[in-house]
């Protein structure tokens, strides 16, 4: 049985997650979406140059959300200067503004995202955190995981 540490990353595991990574990837450029994924674009914040990354889009009550399971990373960071980006499946390209959601806002888009793809993704929640957990633990690990919802550009 693999072990995660307090980063929410696989010590056993970081290789295979780089090429499930790929091959998402690959798929999405090619149109093929693997339950939602798309490629993410985001300008850098220090350099400008196009930085992309699979990412899946969770569509709830018709409103469409990016949310980071593994926490602040370089994605997030950028997304959050440029508060623009675009989002790829095979040749379409759609230009978004992001708004990023409080805290308190997070935890049924959270629990929607885990009821999706806990698969993929549930060990960087940790085995406490669950999609039928209670609103409070939700409530508790909502900063470690950014969240974004998107609006047409």
């Amino acid at each position: 049985m693999q072990e995660y540490n307090d980063k929410r990353v696989f010590t056993g595991g970081r290789r295979s997650m780089l090429v499930f990574n790929k091959v998402v990837s690959a798929l999405a450029k090619a149109g093929i979406s693997l339950m939602g994924s798309r490629i993410l674009s985001v300008p850098g914040r220090k350099s400008g140059e196009w930085r992309s990354n699979p990412v899946n889009l969770l569509v709830v009550d018709g409103e469409r959300y990016l949310v980071a399971p593994r926490g602040h990373v370089q994605w997030v960071r950028n997304l959050r200067v440029s508060t623009e980006g675009q989002l790829r499946i095979g040749r379409k390209v759609e230009t978004f503004r992001a708004e990023e959601l409080s805290d308190a806002d997070k935890p049924d888009i959270l629990r929607a995202y885990l009821k999706k793809w806990a698969w993929e993704v549930g060990a960087f929640f940790g085995d406490d955190v669950k999609p039928d957990s209670p609103t409070e633990t939700l409530l508790h690990v909502a900063p470690g995981f950014p969240v974004f919802k998107v609006h047409p550009a």
